[in-house]
């Protein structure tokens, strides 16, 4: 027998490697970020007879449940457990929903692509590079978005319209997420090198801060104070950039100078105290809110455990319109143990943003450290946006949950200059690294 003969194998089935794999996942989370965020189907004729937003919504879960390594569905954060646990409150809704269809389409429809995505981010985004990559279809979209609609200047009993047909079309919404997309923006500006980019960056927070003026719109005006307060103490006093401060005083006179310019605009903002005042606009909608809201809570008040249904509260009440409140709507629609867990979610993910500090890829990468303070701008400007608004259902605050749990995942490592962890073991086409609060060892595989 001869022992130096070479061995045979025999014969193996081809399988995607699991770094193809990662790799398919993040490239259908791309995918779907991009559809969501530009809307193709509102603009290339004959397109919007596809249903794309639901092509894309099952590539997404395909991706999640083949192309997604085991390793990391074993991983979730506490945060995207409880928003399983939210989606799982609202399935149980929808079974003793008022209007049964309308929850389930609120649910599996709209709601389930938030769940998707943002586990889809957190399992599929494993570097600082890809992590700005989706970012910059959010920045990019929001901004040409805005950018577009004032020179268009679509106009809606005199407010701004967006030039898209989904939620950026009504002039609350656009102005809310021009808002939480503001603080992105400005550290695209500071992480540019190109004095192009940088100009554009520069052009494009001018406009979105004119598209705030340009909807009247009063809750688009609260997050955006709040979102420029926090860009001030980010990236100007804790980030040591006096730029930002100076900038931050000419937006100030500018503004000032604009609402001094615009009566009808001044108006519009004391009516946010004065109620329905001749040349606001208003037409009692201040007044109309506020009985939305005390039929909100009214509502969660009788049906404190199911709520009346997801998506249930404008044909429940019969107004046919939204309570423009998140959270009051939420609590009246899938009751309190919804609204706890949607509370308990945005918290979480709160203390996540703050605890991305105290890891070491904060202190390593100039990167991380913009899009921790871009990151906890935003949602701050949701916290304060979705007062007045309702974005349960939207996509928008689950792309920031993920967005800050991968962030907070790839910090839990020291980085180098292409933003891959430092210390990573690479072996076979994959990395491990530790978990920065656990000091637990998962593996990743990269692309």
């Amino acid at each position: 027998m001869n022992h130096n003969a070479p061995r045979i194998e025999p014969a193996r089935k081809w399988a995607p490697s699991r770094q193809t794999r990662s790799t398919l996942a993040y490239y259908a989370l791309v995918l779907f970020s991009f559809i969501y965020f530009v809307r193709p189907e509102d603009f290339i004729p004959g397109l919007d007879v596809i249903p794309i937003g639901k092509v894309t919504g099952a590539i997404a879960l395909l991706a999640l449940i083949f192309a997604v390594p085991a390793t990391r569905r074993n991983k979730l954060t506490i945060e995207l457990k409880v928003l399983l646990l939210l989606l799982a409150h609202m399935l149980l809704c929808v079974a003793f929903a008022s209007w049964r269809f309308g929850a389930y389409d609120a649910v599996v429809n709209r709601f389930s692509k938030g769940v998707i995505v943002a586990i889809l981010i957190y399992m599929g985004a494993t570097s600082v590079k890809e992590v700005r990559k989706l970012l910059a279809i959010q920045a990019w979209t929001i901004a040409l978005v805005a950018i577009v609609s004032l020179v268009v200047h679509h106009t809606e009993s005199g407010r701004l319209v967006g030039i898209q047909k989904g939620i950026l079309e009504n002039p609350n919404e656009l102005a809310i997420n021009v808002a939480i997309t503001f603080p992105l923006c400005v550290a695209f500006f500071f992480s540019a090198t190109k004095p192009v980019t940088k100009a554009f960056w520069a052009v494009a927070l001018l406009f979105m801060s004119l598209a705030i003026v340009a909807t009247y719109s009063r809750s688009g005006l609260i997050a955006m104070v709040v979102t420029i307060a926090v860009c001030v103490w980010e990236f100007g006093v804790r980030g040591k950039r006096r730029a930002v401060l100076v900038a931050a005083v000419f937006m100030g006179i500018v503004a000032v100078g604009v609402v001094l310019a615009t009566p009808n605009y001044l108006t519009r903002i004391e009516s946010m105290v004065r109620g329905n005042i001749e040349g606001s606009g208003d037409r009692g909608s201040l007044e109309a809110r506020q009985e939305l809201l005390m039929d909100s809570l009214t509502i969660m008040v009788h049906h404190p455990l199911l709520g009346i249904g997801p998506g249930n509260f404008s044909s429940y009440t019969l107004t046919w319109r939204v309570a423009h409140n998140t959270y009051t709507e939420l609590g009246a629609e899938t009751g309190l143990p919804g609204l706890f867990l949607f509370l308990l979610l945005l918290t979480l993910t709160m203390r996540k943003i703050r605890r991305v500090r105290s890891l070491p890829g904060y202190q390593s990468s100039e990167d991380i450290r913009l899009w921790t303070s871009a990151l906890w701008a935003a949602m701050a400007a949701y916290l304060a946006g979705a007062l007045f608004s309702s974005t349960e259902y939207s996509l928008f605050p689950y792309f920031m949950v993920g967005y800050v749990c991968a962030v907070y995942q790839i910090a839990s490592l020291p980085q180098d200059a292409k933003g891959f962890p430092k210390d990573e073991l690479r072996t076979g086409g994959r990395r491990e690294f530790r978990d920065g609060a656990k000091d637990e060892r998962e593996i990743v595989w990269t692309r």
